[in-house]
């Protein structure tokens, strides 16, 4: 069998976390080692780590994090076949959680492999059927093959959960240095068009959700669009915004189904909001300093910019 660890950015680590650790000690499949890239040492508790075994924390300062070089910084603790990607807040769902996320991988079938994030109990319905949208009950591969039918969805991919194959991850550099956010489609697109195969393990699940207001939205898709458009190696030419599109459209049809037309009003105004941090995001260049910092997600990504 494979051998494979997990990779945890982490900041103030708290309850949430120490259910998470105890949670995948409890794995069929369990990890080789657990490694935790700590931001800021003095918000650390050690106590998060207690009873868990093979577990090391290396921190570093706000100003070192980035998404992209802090996960691939911790690459380099591990000899691992398989490098697994997780975030803090991700609760793995039962105990076949790495066995199912690395089975495509181990199967030869694929080069990345990423879970199914389910909502948690506390999730607003708009919430929830986003992310049974985003994450269905259906496993799938992705290819080339299929970005005339999925556009941006072929590069889906989600470090919230997320297993990639050592060897293609180091032959394709690994995760971009500096990057806003999405460092995982970055490197999924790159392997993608390259020929690889992305899997998505609808049976690997993590509780996971947000209740994001309308402008937490807007500085989300944000940082989404800046990140598309420092990367048109990727995703130029890529269709985008029609995906959303589906999206609302799916929404609204399944709340009026079901009743509810109320929720319209408050999809409505959380598309908007997402619709307008994406089109400023993708025209961030043109945009004042100021302005490109009320917008962000991420203010400390723009201090050396």
């Amino acid at each position: 069998r494979m051998t494979a660890d997990v990779i945890i950015p982490v900041y103030r680590p708290d309850a949430r976390l120490k259910e998470s650790l105890r949670r995948l000690e409890a794995q069929t499949v369990k990890p080789t080692k657990i490694i935790l890239m700590n931001t800021e040492e003095r918000y650390f508790d050690p106590s998060v780590m207690d009873g868990i075994s093979h577990i090391e924390v290396h921190h570093l300062t706000k100003e070192e994090f980035d998404h992209g070089k802090t996960r691939h910084e911790a690459t380099v603790w591990s000899q691992a076949d398989i490098l697994i990607f997780m975030t803090q807040d991700a609760l793995p769902k039962d105990r076949y959680l790495i066995e199912h996320l690395i089975r495509p991988i181990e199967e030869g079938k694929a080069s990345i492999s990423y879970g199914r994030q389910l909502a948690a109990p506390d999730c607003r319905e708009l919430e929830r059927y986003t992310r049974q949208f985003n994450y269905p009950a259906e496993s799938c591969y992705k290819t080339a093959a299929d970005l005339p039918r999925l556009g941006i969805k072929t590069f889906f991919c989600s470090d919230v959960c997320a297993a990639y194959l050592r060897k293609d991850y180091d032959a394709f550099g690994g995760f971009i240095r500096k990057t806003i956010f999405n460092e995982d489609m970055i490197l999924a697109g790159n392997m993608i068009k390259s020929g690889k195969t992305v899997a998505y393990a609808a049976d690997a699940r993590v509780i996971h959700s947000h209740n994001y207001t309308g402008l937490m939205q807007f500085h989300r898709n944000f940082d989404l669009a800046v990140s598309q458009a420092d990367h048109p190696e990727i995703f130029e030419g890529i269709r985008s915004e029609t995906e959303g599109i589906r999206l609302v459209k799916e929404t609204a049809r399944h709340f009026l189904k079901e009743g509810k037309p109320w929720i319209l009003v408050e999809l409505v105004w959380k598309s908007g909001w997402k619709f307008l941090g994406y089109r400023l995001g993708k025209e961030y260049r043109r945009l004042p300093g100021w302005m490109v910092r009320w917008c962000t997600m991420s203010p400390s990504y723009w201090k050396e910019q």
